[in-house]
């Protein structure tokens, strides 16, 4: 396989304090703002590598999830190494652990992943000699933080959007850091979307086949400071803060953000909650993974619907959300679970406390939370909206 794309090297920055004056000042998590962009850089590089060899180079089957779970613990290994040196006294919880890489069971696997995280590692001069196997597997292991608010931590998603990023469409990396139960700073590296909202964005496999210039957006939000996007790659690259439409709750001009695996969300009552507001047939943008809240973040869309299949038993995992949610939050918007409750990042590694989400342009969100009550109430799904009980 072939390195990493190195990156410049950025140098390691003080601790912070949060303080009203520095939050004002813009100054509120600037150490671990700056370590994040760089840990999320480094694993999409590793990420666009191994979809570049392993995906789009050889011939692979639906049931072949070896490079995705390549990718996924070799990007998980590089974003706990980076903030473990950064900041040793922060939780993180991921979504991976060692487990499949573990003995002689594991020792191929372990093989190309350990010779991604170190060539990146090193390239970023994070490290002056490479990890040994066990170093390796204490890094991914970092990610087992049960979360909660006995202290701040991170939510890792090493790659949001598996099925995307096997077909050649969208998926993100996403970090995001939390502080007494609420997300403070999200950083999320979408390395199949354009830059520019204005470009077209590529068909799923269109980037197997051919190089398409202007992919790479990175998006990142700090509470108080609002929210930006710039290339994923530089050390030095220009932000450009980012803003939900304001569409005066003029739902003929709203478009949805949607799902493309139906089993994400319940697309028939989307439909139906479209019908309701006067939403034209055809607003839609359909997309893998956490990529649609960056979408609705910068106008790509408007609203964003993630609702309930089957019992609602299903608990939605913390970092499946967090980095995105910051970021609508920061750009203008409102993001609530389905019965208008403020996500509750509070109770662990899950959403326990909350049924799916609702995400939208703030003049929206009040019409469309009493909507999505109308088309479950039709449904004979009401219990959804209830509070879930521990």
């Amino acid at each position: 396989m072939k390195g990493v794309i190195s990156l410049a090297r950025f140098p390691a920055k003080a601790g912070s304090s949060r303080t009203e004056q520095r939050l004002m000042t813009g100054s509120y998590l600037a150490a671990e703002r700056g370590v994040a962009i760089r840990a999320v850089q480094a694993a999409c590089s590793i990420t666009t590598n191994v979809f570049q060899h392993l995906v789009s180079s050889e011939s692979i089957t639906k049931q072949d999830k070896s490079p995705v779970t390549i990718g996924d613990f070799s990007a998980q290994a590089v974003v706990n190494e980076v903030l473990s040196r950064h900041f040793p006294d922060d939780g993180i919880v991921g979504e991976e652990d060692s487990a499949d890489l573990q003995g002689e069971k594991g020792a191929d696997l372990r093989s190309k992943v350990s010779h991604l995280v170190n060539d990146s590692l090193l390239h970023h001069g994070e490290i002056d000699s490479a990890l040994s196997d066990q170093q390796l597997l204490q890094a991914i292991d970092l990610g087992s933080f049960p979360g909660g608010t006995s202290k701040r931590f991170w939510a890792l998603d090493p790659i949001d959007g598996t099925k995307g990023f096997l077909r050649g469409g969208q998926y993100a990396v996403c970090l995001a850091l939390l502080v007494e139960g609420r997300v403070e700073l999200g950083v999320m590296g979408c390395p199949n979307l354009p830059l520019n909202s204005a470009q077209a964005k590529p068909a799923d496999g269109e980037i197997r086949s051919k190089n398409i210039p202007g992919l790479g957006a990175m998006f990142i939000a700090v509470r108080g400071q609002g929210a930006y996007v710039r290339p994923i790659q530089g050390k030095d690259a220009q932000e450009t803060p980012i803003h939900m439409r304001d569409l005066h709750a003029d739902f003929s001009k709203a478009a949805f953000c949607e799902s493309v695996e139906a089993g994400h969300s319940s697309l028939g009552t989307n439909a139906r909650i479209a019908e309701l507001l006067g939403i034209p047939k055809g607003n839609s943008v359909r997309m893998d993974s956490q990529a649609k809240y960056a979408s609705i973040a910068r106008g790509d869309g408007d609203i964003y619907l993630r609702l309930p299949v089957g019992d609602g038993s299903y608990e939605e995992k913390i970092w499946d959300h967090a980095a995105g949610a910051i970021l609508v939050e920061e750009a203008g918007g409102i993001v609530s679970d389905i019965a208008g409750r403020p996500l509750d990042f509070r109770q662990g590694r899950t959403l326990r406390n909350n049924r799916g989400v609702i995400a939208s342009e703030s003049s929206m969100h009040s019409k469309l939370t009493q909507v999505v009550a109308q088309a479950l109430q039709e449904e004979g799904r009401a219990k959804l909206l209830e509070p879930k009980t521990s």
